[in-house]
């Protein structure tokens, strides 16, 4: 069997899973782009509905339009709430989604706004998105450490069934979060400083601790955090395979953060407004996008590599379907 027909294999059997998007949340979101993913063959999109720049009122207006949104095209996209119903989507050709928080500001101070957000499908939420809130530090920020806000925080995502995300969050509160937490956790798109020493990505050391949870973490498709001005589908597999000789194959995933190619340009005017949250020392140039449609040729790229079959299908989306149906309530 050649590589073109073992990858179709596998992205026909498994769940091809992208566990956050990159796109501006906003109400003017042309959601009609989702089908970017839709003819990508991507089966379940974490779709992000707010983070800690912009305030609390915004998440929940996005939150409530994107629902919309999506609940009105039942022929194309379901928002699921459980790993059966995404393997149920994915056999009737239609896009599985939940969304997602960046940063606990959304919260408003209230341990209460976590059972709101997740009743309405919220099913994964990071600490911090780049500088300090109520709950811990940001990657950018002086990193306090986890708060007693923060350890309430994730007593709660853990009772209602969450992701507990700590992408964009600090070092210091990413360790004391996998310490404290009995749950596994997730960077849900971070990518190895080994490999690109952005302020954004993480050491081998949380790295090793967030396998050590038992999670996984999410390799970023964005030139900036995966190096050498590259986004090309041999980039990704380096940092994949890096993650996989580090931490083991069970513990990586996909999370490429890609946005709306109308909003890219948008994107980087807003980056560039607000060098509070992305220093410009960090973020300087224009950043370029992996695209969903290179989930194949990743595929591909992982067997002609040597990759077992059964290691390929974890980082594709078995590994985050597993996480889903222990976590997830």
């Amino acid at each position: 069997m050649n590589l073109q027909t073992r990858a179709r294999s596998i992205l026909d059997s498994e769940v091809v899973w992208d566990a956050h998007s990159g796109f501006m949340p906003d109400p003017a979101a042309d959601l009609n782009n989702l089908r970017i993913w839709r003819d990508a063959g991507v089966d379940y999109l974490s779709i992000d509905v707010g983070f800690d720049l912009l305030p609390w009122e915004m998440t929940v207006t996005n939150l409530s339009c994107f629902r919309h949104w999506i609940l009105a095209r039942p022929a194309d996209y379901v928002l699921v709430s459980s790993a059966d119903e995404i393997l149920a989507a994915k056999a009737q050709g239609k896009l599985a989604v939940t969304f997602d928080i960046e940063g606990m500001n959304a919260l408003d101070g209230r341990i209460e706004m976590v059972e709101f957000y997740h009743g309405l499908g919220v099913r994964q939420m990071l600490f911090a998105y780049n500088r300090n809130n109520l709950a811990g530090g940001g990657c950018h920020d002086e990193d306090p450490g986890l708060t007693a806000f923060g350890r309430q925080v994730i007593d709660e995502m853990n009772r209602l069934g969450m992701f507990v995300d700590v992408s964009h969050t600090g070092y210091r509160t990413t360790m004391d979060v996998m310490e404290y937490t009995d749950r596994p956790v997730i960077f849900s798109h971070s990518n190895p400083k080994a490999l690109c020493a952005h302020g954004r990505n993480i050491t081998d050391e949380q790295i090793k601790a967030c396998a050590r949870t038992g999670g996984i973490v999410g390799v970023v498709g964005l030139s900036r955090f995966l190096g050498e001005a590259r986004t090309d589908s041999e980039r990704l597999a380096d940092h994949v395979e890096y993650l996989i000789d580090l931490a083991g194959p069970r513990h990586v995933g996909i999370g490429l953060d890609h946005a709306f190619p109308v909003e890219i340009e948008g994107i980087d005017d807003i980056i560039a407004s607000n060098p509070h949250f992305w220093p410009k020392r960090e973020y300087a140039g224009e950043t370029t996008y992996s695209a969903p449609a290179q989930m194949k040729e990743l595929t591909e790229i992982l067997l002609r590599r040597g990759q077992p079959e059964g290691a390929v299908r974890d980082v594709i989306g078995g590994n985050f379907m597993r996480l889903a149906r222990e976590i997830w309530k």
